[in-house]
């Protein structure tokens, strides 16, 4: 059988050396890359998740996360996306145990007849498993806050996509510096959703400074935007923001080129494991298109 031509590393500008990556070390299974796709019929959905090259070649865990599953009942789909702080002791675990939980919860909401989201309540049940895992990890009973941080800080974008008018209504919030964009890739314009582009009348802006999980900031950095037809939602963490940038040069062109129609799941990983010199941090991206007729 003709297995044709192997997928050559996708490199930008000047690449980083190639290297055989080391197993990761972490307290728990956890693999180097993962990805997912499927559509509901009015939402499709694409992500991937891989260990950064600074975290191959050291051994290192991918301490990125992601998830995303449907509510059959509201026609929904819910998502969550985490970036384990490189200081914590265990933060891979916390970057899961976060996506998992905040999604979980979202879930119950919908589950006990929410329209839209409580996001302040749906940190302080993330924040409090996380208390409960390190609590499991420390061998003690209900550890404070700043204890916890230290074995699973973690960032995190959480949120839900309902189909509307062609296009999609989502609500997200965010605790930390992980990010997400509308993307018109016919004008390869990144709109970001945080800070800088308008929410839904009754949800407005609040600016935070940097908190990671199982911290809650007093004031929770809460949006809600449309994604109309064409356009794609973007929620990835700082391993893919900080090489995109505004989108202005050769990464946001990359991407623009690579979502302007659904990909498969493994070539959006493919494309995501790009390589560029200096940038070799962990590297996730969850992307939400409407439904095409």
């Amino acid at each position: 059988m003709d297995r044709g031509p192997a997928w050559d590393r996708v490199t930008v500008d000047i690449p980083g050396f190639a290297f055989e990556p080391k197993p990761p070390r972490s307290r728990t299974l956890r693999s180097d890359s993962e990805c997912d796709g499927w559509s509901t019929g009015a939402i499709t959905l694409r992500s991937a998740s891989l260990r950064g090259y600074q975290h191959r070649y050291y051994g290192l865990p991918r301490q990125d996360a992601v998830c995303a599953t449907v509510h059959a009942g509201m026609g929904a789909v819910i998502f969550a996306v985490a970036d384990g702080v490189s200081g914590a002791d265990a933060s891979e675990i916390g970057a899961a145990e976060a996506c998992y939980t905040a999604a979980s919860a979202i879930a119950w909401q919908f589950d006990h007849g929410a329209a839209t989201l409580d996001c302040a309540r749906i940190s302080r049940r993330v924040a409090a498993r996380l208390r409960w895992r390190a609590g499991q990890i420390l061998g003690i009973p209900d550890p404070d806050t700043e204890r916890a941080s230290r074995i699973l800080a973690t960032t995190l974008v959480t949120g839900a996509a309902w189909p509307r008018d062609g296009g999609l209504t989502v609500q997200l919030f965010r605790i930390g510096d992980s990010a997400a964009w509308v993307l018109d890739p016919d004008r390869e314009r990144y709109s970001p959703v945080f800070g800088a582009s308008p929410a839904l009348p009754g949800l407005a802006l609040v600016p935070t400074e940097v908190t990671a999980l199982p911290e809650v900031p007093q004031a929770l950095e809460q949006t809600a935007v449309t994604v109309g037809p064409g356009q794609v939602l973007l929620v990835g963490t700082d391993g893919f923001g900080v090489p995109l940038g505004d989108g202005d040069g050769e990464i946001g062109e990359l991407f623009a080129r690579t979502l302007a129609s659904v990909p498969s799941p493994f070539w959006l990983a493919h494309v995501l494991d790009f390589s560029r010199e200096t940038f070799d941090d962990d590297r996730t991206l969850l992307a939400l298109w409407p439904a095409r007729e």
